[in-house]
């Protein structure tokens, strides 16, 4: 996994770095599965483009939260509707891209909210989604809200999972990015590719 911890300044926001990062891992190893978790790029589609065209097989970018709390929690170049703008452009640039994004919950979001954010993805495309416990990490960060239980986690996933996604990681310690997830993830990419080779 790839990740961009911050937005980058120079014209293309990094994805020109992302990609050739991408072309030079597979090139050296080709059955290497390379996720990326990028920015929104400011919604510049052509850098998604140039991404996802780039040989990586997951394209990842984080909504973090349901369309109410977007200005709360998130930086404000960001917004819901441009994060939904990039991972349906990823998913249209290149059809049998995977792409995935990651909730945090206990901001003070509603069953409802959540469930519409997931209709949202599914409305897209979206193949896979994950959900963890919001921690504050610092003082100067927002304050938990309330703290889901393992219980409404569950629910979150079955509903996912009905909804269509290939893959509902839900759980409180559950990021973006985890062993275990990513262990499935590979697996099932590998299963589906096998697949489609053979039809």
């Amino acid at each position: 996994v790839l990740t961009s911890v911050d937005r980058d300044d120079i014209e293309d926001g990094g994805a020109g770095h992302f990609a050739t990062t991408v072309e030079l891992l597979k090139m050296k190893k080709p059955e290497l599965l390379v996720e990326c978790l990028v920015s929104d790029f400011r919604g510049d589609k052509d850098s998604v483009s140039k991404l996802a065209m780039s040989g990586l097989d997951v394209y990842a970018h984080n909504m973090e939260t349901v369309e109410r709390l977007q200005k709360f929690v998130r930086d404000p170049r960001a917004g819901y509707a441009q994060s939904l703008s990039t991972l349906e452009h990823a998913k249209k640039a290149k059809p049998d891209l995977y792409t995935k994004t990651s909730l945090m919950l206990g901001l003070g979001e509603t069953d409802e909210e959540v469930i519409q954010t997931m209709e949202d993805l599914r409305a897209i495309d979206v193949d896979v989604v994950t959900f963890g416990q919001y921690l504050r990490p610092t003082e100067n960060h927002l304050s938990v809200v309330n703290y889901v239980t393992p219980e409404k986690f569950e629910y979150f996933r079955k509903v996912g999972e009905e909804m269509g996604f290939k893959y509902v990681a839900s759980g409180p310690m559950v990021r973006s990015s985890y062993k275990a997830g990513e262990f499935y993830l590979k697996h099932m990419i590998a299963k589906e590719r096998k697949e489609a080779m053979a039809s």
